[in-house]
This record gives structure tokens, sequence and C-alpha cells, in this order.
């Protein structure tokens, strides 16, 4: 079996020397056939410089025409993988990349599909990452009904059919595991080594659980809905409907007993009511219909690259 471990870095040029050594090492050649993909997301340091320094370590750089974000530059590497088996690993050395063979080995015990990392002891600052990420993945747990305890662990083992279906877009890096498992695959969870940044800066703030708060509401439309919105939009829609024609039945009853009906607000929130609904039902039936097409049609890949060869 070939592996294939992809590494997205962004202005880690002090990383990529140790990070490319850690994985031949473990990886070693007489050992596993296997490729280390590091996808340069437009860093504006020496990144590019270093990696082209590893020649003879089975690297292969994909150098993005600019900064898309990790979410794309993840997905980049995943879709140049030639391997049986991807793994996916951070750049900035925090991962250890021993832990990748328990991780395949488990994999191979339990025929499951995907094997994520669980940062048991973190080395990161309390207030800033560890409380924030806690918060995040217990609110993810319970919005999603998944039982994936960290999903912000980069550190994960896939079989390559599963990591190519995944649809990664936007920030949904930080849900892979989830995405696979609505998929249809079998995730197994095990404690890996997390070590301390010794290089470079962090790309992650605080300002990230904002942003998982608002990917996790995606999501959940993703998970319920993503196939079938007017299975959504249909009740709401049919729901305002039925509550403005009630409202209209009410009126006509009203007027029937010789009420003065003209200029109520009733009547106007019928009318937002009955014109409300059949929008939202029309709009539902543009979105499936939308769906169709999405699903039906070649999808426009969410990156572009500069360049792509091996070292």
């Amino acid at each position: 079996m070939k592996i294939s471990v992809v590494i997205p870095v962004y202005n880690e040029e002090d990383n990529i020397a140790p990070l490319v050594d850690q994985v031949y090492e473990v990886l070693n050649p007489s050992e596993y056939d296997f490729e280390t993909i590091l996808i340069n997301d437009g860093s504006k340091d020496r990144t590019v410089e270093e990696i082209n320094k590893q020649k003879g370590k089975n690297v292969v750089l994909i150098d993005l025409r600019k900064n898309y974000g990790q979410c794309p530059a993840l997905k980049a590497g995943i879709d140049y993988a030639t391997g049986d088996i991807i793994a996916t690993l951070d750049g900035d050395l925090q991962n250890d990349p021993k832990d990748l063979i328990r991780m395949m080995q488990v994999m191979k015990e339990t025929g499951c599909d995907v094997v994520t990392g669980i940062r048991a002891q973190r080395k990161d600052g309390m207030l800033l990452r560890k409380i924030p990420s806690k918060i995040a993945n217990s609110l993810v747990r319970k919005v999603s009904g998944t039982p994936i305890i960290d999903n912000g662990c980069a550190i994960k083992v896939f079989k390559a059919e599963i990591a190519k279906e995944v649809p990664l877009y936007g920030e949904m890096h930080r849900f892979i595991a989830i995405l696979a498992i609505m998929e249809g695959a079998k995730v197994e969870q095990i404690n890996v080594n997390h070590r301390a940044r010794v290089s470079g800066e962090s790309k992650y703030g605080l300002s990230r659980t904002f942003k998982v708060i608002s990917d996790l509401i995606l999501m959940r439309f993703f998970n319920k809905h993503s196939q079938k919105p007017m299975h959504l939009l249909g009740p709401l829609g049919a729901g305002s409907f039925v509550i403005g024609t009630l409202l209209m039945v009410y009126l006509l009853v009203l007027k029937i007993m010789g009420d003065d009906i003209w200029g109520r607000p009733l009547i106007f929130a019928a009318l937002i009511f009955l014109l409300g609904g059949f929008q939202i039902i029309m709009t539902g039936i543009v979105l499936d219909l939308l769906m169709r097409t999405n699903h039906e049609s070649q999808q426009k890949k969410i990156y572009k690259v500069r360049d792509s060869k091996d070292i």
C-alpha cells in the first residue's frame, strides 16, 4: 500500500526541514511506499525554497497561486494524492508523525475507514486555546450527533476513497471526520502526542471559535437538508400558507356576518403569510433543482495550482 502524507503549510520555513525529516524517518522507504505532499498556501517567506531543498525524500510540492486558506490547501493535497492511504498533518510540528504508524495499525485491526487523533495532553495555552476548543467540541458533538472528541486535531488517517469523497469547502476541514461519517465511513479515535510549537507563529486565535460556530450551522444544514432543501423549506412554506389561509377564512366568515373587514391589519397579515408561504415553497423547489444540477454536473475545484512536481 502507498501512503500519501498531506501537509498544508503557510509561512513555515523553519519547520519544513525537520518536518520532512521526521516523516521520512518514520515512513522509512525500505518499509513503506510513501509520498509527502506539501501544499504551499501562498507563503510569503522562504517556505517554497525550503521545500525545494528536500530532494530525494519522496516530497511532492503543490504550490498554490495565492493564500486560499487551510481547507482548499488540504483539498488540493488530497486531490493530488496517489496513495491508498491518505494521512493529514499540520505543518507546525505539533503533530508527531510517529503516531501515523499506530493509527494505520488501528485501521488495519479494526477495518475502519478513518482514524482521527485526540490531543489528550495539549501543549497550548489554556485560556485562548484549550477552553474554547473544549466548548466548541462539546457543541459540535451535540449539534452533529457524532462522537468525535477532538475535531481540531489535524493528524488523521483515511482510506483514500473516503478522503477523496469528503466534500471540503469554506472552512469545513475542521469537521472532516464528521463529514466522513456523513458519507458512511467508520471512524476510530485514539490518543496522540501533541507538542509545543517551536518555530513560526500560530495561525489560530480566539476568532476561530466564532468561525466554528458559523460553520457548525452550515454543517447542520448540510447534514440534514443538503440533499433535499425542500424538506426544510417545504414545511415552513406550507405552514405559512396554511396560517394565511386560515386567516382569510376567518375574515371571510366575519364578512359574511356583516362586519367591515376592509383596512384591518389582519388582512395584510394574511396576505403576507400566503405570499410568503408561496415564495418559500417556490424557493425550495428551485434549490432542489439546483442541487440536482450540482450533483449531476462536474464540480469546479475550489483552488488553482501554480505548479506541481516531484522533488
